[in-house]
C-alpha cells in the first residue's frame, strides 16, 4: 500500500455532509488531512459528533480522529487551507455565494458536484467563475465512485480537473493514497460534461433494464451514450481523450451498471410504472439525472448536437413519456455508419 501524503499540516473544509461529501471528508482525514465537515443542519452535526459517524447518510463509515463535524460555515472556513464543496447542483450557487465572503485570498475552491445548473444550464465551473471571480483558484473532483466505498476504504480511481496544472496535482495529494487513486488534468469542461451527461444516460440504461430488454440493449445504451456525451463534450470545448477516462467512461459504466446508482435506480422505477414523484420519494435523496436531462435537452438543441438517449430520457422524464414507446422510438432509429 502507498503511504500517506504528508497532510500533516493541510486542513479542508468539506461543504455538504450528504452520503458523497461525508464520503470524501472521510478519505481526506484518513489520509492525514484535518478535516472540518460543514452541515446546514446543527443537529445533523449533533448526531454525527455524537456518532462519530454519519448515521443518516452513510452508516457503518466511522469518521477518523481528525474529522469534526461543524455547524458553523464561518468557522470551518477559516480553519481551512482549502475548501471541498460537496452538494447538489440545484444548490451549487447559493453555497458558493454564502461562501464567497468568508473566503481568504489564498484559499481555493475544489467541488464534487456533477450536473448542471437548473434554468441558466451552466456548467459548474461557470457558476463558480461567475460567484467567485475568475482570480480565484478552483478545480473539480470527479470519476466512478460510490460514496460507501469510499467510505469503506475500498479501491477507487477519480479525476481531478484544473485550469491550473499544479493545483491540479496538489489536491490529489490530499485524496491520493493506496486506494484511492487520483488522476489529474486540465480539462474542466470535459470533466464537467462527463459528471452530468452519464446521470441522464444511467436513468435511460435503468429504464431500458426494468423493462427486461437485456445486456445486449444495455450494452447498445452505454456505447451509443457515451458517442453522445463526447459530441456534446466536445462541442462544448471539452477534450475527446477526457470522455474516454475515469470522469467519461468510468463514470458512465459504474452509473449505468451498479444498482447504488440513484439515477439507474430511477429508471428502474419508472419501468416498473412509478412516476418521476413516487421514484424520487422512495430512493429517498436527489437524482441528478431527473433534473440534468431538461438542461442536457435544451443544450443539446441549442447547439444542433443529436443526443437520442439523452433526449428519450427527458421526454419520459419530462413530457410523460411511456418507457416502452421511449425505448421503440431509439430501436425504430434508421441505420446509420457508426462514426456518426
Amino acid at each position: 500500500m502507498t503511504a500517506p501524503h504528508d497532510n500533516a499540516d493541510r486542513c479542508m473544509a468539506v461543504l455538504g455532509a450528504g452520503s458523497w461529501g461525508t464520503a470524501l471528508a472521510i478519505q481526506l482525514a484518513r489520509n492525514g488531512n484535518d478535516v472540518r465537515l460543514w452541515a446546514r443542519e446543527a443537529a445533523a452535526v449533533s448526531a454525527m459528533a455524537a456518532a462519530g459517524e454519519n448515521e443518516r447518510y452513510l452508516p457503518g463509515c466511522a469518521f477518523p480522529a481528525t474529522l469534526v463535524p461543524e455547524a458553523d460555515m464561518a468557522a470551518a472556513v477559516a480553519a481551512a487551507d482549502d475548501v471541498l464543496v460537496v452538494v447538489p447542483s440545484h444548490a451549487l450557487r447559493e453555497t458558493l455565494e454564502r461562501l464567497a465572503p468568508l473566503l481568504g485570498d489564498a484559499q481555493r475552491v475544489i467541488w464534487a458536484t456533477k450536473g448542471l445548473e437548473p434554468q441558466s444550464a451552466l456548467l459548474p465551473h461557470q457558476v463558480a467563475e461567475q460567484v467567485l471571480g475568475s482570480q480565484r483558484r478552483t478545480a473539480v473532483l470527479s470519476g466512478p465512485s460510490f460514496a460507501g466505498e469510499v467510505g469503506q476504504g475500498m479501491p477507487t480511481a477519480v479525476t481531478i480537473a484544473a485550469a491550473d496544472a499544479d493545483f491540479a496535482r496538489d489536491m490529489a495529494g490530499a485524496f491520493h493514497d493506496g486506494v484511492f487513486r487520483v488522476y489529474t488534468t486540465t480539462d474542466v469542461v470535459g470533466v464537467g460534461v462527463g459528471g452530468a451527461v452519464k446521470n441522464v444516460l444511467a436513468i435511460a440504461v435503468g429504464i431500458s433494464d426494468g423493462l427486461g430488454y437485456g445486456a445486449n440493449a444495455r450494452a447498445l445504451l452505454i456505447t451509443r451514450g457515451l458517442s453522445e456525451m463526447m459530441r456534446l463534450g466536445e462541442k462544448l470545448g471539452g477534450e475527446r481523450t477526457t470522455f474516454t477516462g475515469m470522469a467519461g467512461l468510468g463514470d458512465l459504466l459504474l452509473t449505468c451498471t451498479d444498482d447504488q446508482s440513484r439515477n439507474r435506480r430511477m429508471g428502474l422505477a419508472l419501468a416498473a410504472g412509478h412516476d418521476v414523484e413516487q421514484a424520487q420519494r422512495e430512493i429517498q435523496q436527489v437524482v441528478e439525472g431527473v433534473r440534468v436531462a431538461r438542461e442536457v435537452h435544451r443544450i443539446a438543441e441549442q447547439l444542433g448536437v443529436e443526443m437520442p438517449i439523452a433526449t428519450q430520457a427527458f421526454r419520459v422524464l419530462h413530457e410523460g413519456v411511456a418507457p416502452r414507446d421511449a425505448v421503440r422510438k431509439l430501436t425504430d432509429r434508421p441505420f446509420r455508419a457508426e462514426k456518426d
